[in-house]
């Protein structure tokens, strides 16, 4: 399964130290990370250093504390930017989930298609088509992994402060309430289990069908365990409940109670316990539309298209109206939820590790179009594939600008034209960008 990564879930950086005496800084525009980009103020002087600082808004005049190298921390906001606003949060600033609160929504959207609109013209693409914007709505983000820490009878249960340790997720403005309301619940419940010693993680997934929740703790759940967590289920209407060791151990089931089911396109799925989900229904929205806005309509019968890192079927239902979908996927528990949904349906799915087993050439050359969904590291030796066998179509779904304008790079160079970029911004708050880029490359034909 394509494992994209989830920003509310890295752990932040520790403090850092100070470093050199405080001084006046000038913030000029936000760096790809979301820290504003200051320069310090000398009297004018041209050479007066520049820092990354968190939480500034371009044109803020801050007192900052160097902390590094090319490093500081705010003290005083000495004159606030005219776009500053006041965060939503009363945990904006110790939370490590969010980084941008203390500006507009509307402000976020447009900095994050100027920040894909600026990469491809750096590609090498200088007439970028007018880009589709979305931004998901508040409280809407559907998927969540939290942590957990165990001190004495007491477990907290949120998100890691910049810090480090795991701060108290009493409130936020971005997940959906259906996910919040099962806090307070758990922290009553974990207490009074065997299976967290210490620390541990737990991911939510908001399914069609109800919540879905996967533990990953430092100890096996006890048959008391089970239990409760049963009893838990039926109080909460969660459908189903499940426990791993590690994060790359394959999880097993400790309670279902009902049917699990999430609708892609008009086809019922039953995805496996920590399946992909995008964050919110709005972003997978606005990803499905733009990637069959996309896709040629079909010339024939025998027209299809290959898909790349397929999941559970996101994206491979809706494409199926248009033609026949090969899709591959490395999780072979995706692959099988894939396939058990597929059945009767044009889709031909195959468990394939792409980085080591990329689809080769021919296969792609022939296809009506390639969709790419890779995960935050990219497609490796699956996208040398692809510039080998320039296929007509290539439709590319990235959670990662860096990899995204590395490959449209290579893709200028093999010949590809930019025809339409969707940007999503469905990680509120956060400066992670989803982008949409359909590429087309007319075929080379030999002269008589």
């Amino acid at each position: 399964m394509a494992r994209k990564a989830d920003p509310r879930r890295r752990r932040a950086p520790p403090p850092p130290e100070s470093f050199g005496p405080a001084g006046l800084y000038v913030v000029e525009r936000l760096g790809a990370g979301g820290d504003g980009v200051a320069r310090e103020e000398q009297n004018g002087d041209a050479q007066a250093q520049t820092a990354f600082i968190p939480f500034t808004a371009p044109g803020d005049t801050v007192m900052a504390q160097p902390v590094g190298r090319g490093r500081a921390s705010c003290e005083r906001i000495v004159s606030p930017s005219p776009v500053r606003v006041t965060p939503p949060c009363a945990l904006f600033g110790q939370c490590g989930g969010c980084a941008l609160q203390h500006l507009p929504m509307d402000w976020t959207l447009s900095w994050k298609v100027e920040q894909i609109v600026t990469g491809l013209r750096h590609a090498g693409f200088a007439e970028v088509p007018e880009p589709r914007a979305v931004q998901s709505p508040p409280s809407t983000r559907r998927r969540a992994e939290f942590a957990l820490k165990r001190n004495a009878g007491v477990v907290v249960i949120g998100l890691h402060r910049r810090g480090g340790d795991v701060l108290d997720l009493t409130e936020c403005h971005v997940l959906h309430p259906g996910i919040m309301a099962l806090l307070p619940p758990l922290r009553a419940l974990l207490p009074r289990l065997d299976l967290l010693r210490g620390s541990g993680d737990l991911l939510v997934n908001l399914l069609d069908s109800g919540p879905d929740l996967l533990f990953t703790t430092d100890a096996p759940p006890s048959s008391a365990d089970r239990g409760k967590l049963a009893a838990f289920a039926r109080e909460h209407a969660i459908p189903r409940i499940g426990w791993r060791p590690g994060l790359r151990d394959e999880p097993e089931t400790v309670s279902q109670l009902g049917p699990v089911r999430q609708i892609f396109g008009d086809v019922a799925v039953e995805p496996p316990l920590g399946a992909f989900l995008q964050a919110t229904a709005t972003g997978e929205a606005a990803i499905r539309d733009a990637v069959l806005d996309a896709t040629p309509a079909a010339p024939g019968r025998k027209a299809k298209i290959i898909e790349l890192y397929a999941g559970c079927g996101t994206l491979t239902f809706p494409l199926a109206e248009r033609a026949r979908v090969e899709a591959y996927e490395g999780h072979p528990a995706a692959l099988q939820t894939l396939r058990k949904a597929a059945a009767g349906r044009r889709v031909d799915a195959a468990v394939r590790d792409l980085n080591r087993q990329p689809v080769d050439a021919k296969d792609l050359g022939g296809a009506l179009a390639v969709v790419l969904d890779p995960p935050y590291t990219g497609a490796g030796a699956q996208m040398e594939a692809i510039l080998r066998a320039t296929p007509e179509a290539l439709i590319y779904v990235s959670c990662n600008p860096q990899v995204l304008l590395k490959d449209a790079k290579s893709l200028f160079a093999a010949g590809y034209s930019l025809d339409a970029v969707t940007v999503v911004d469905q990680f509120l708050w956060s400066p992670e960008i989803e982008t949409v880029c359909r590429f087309s490359r007319k075929p080379h034909r030999l002269r008589r």
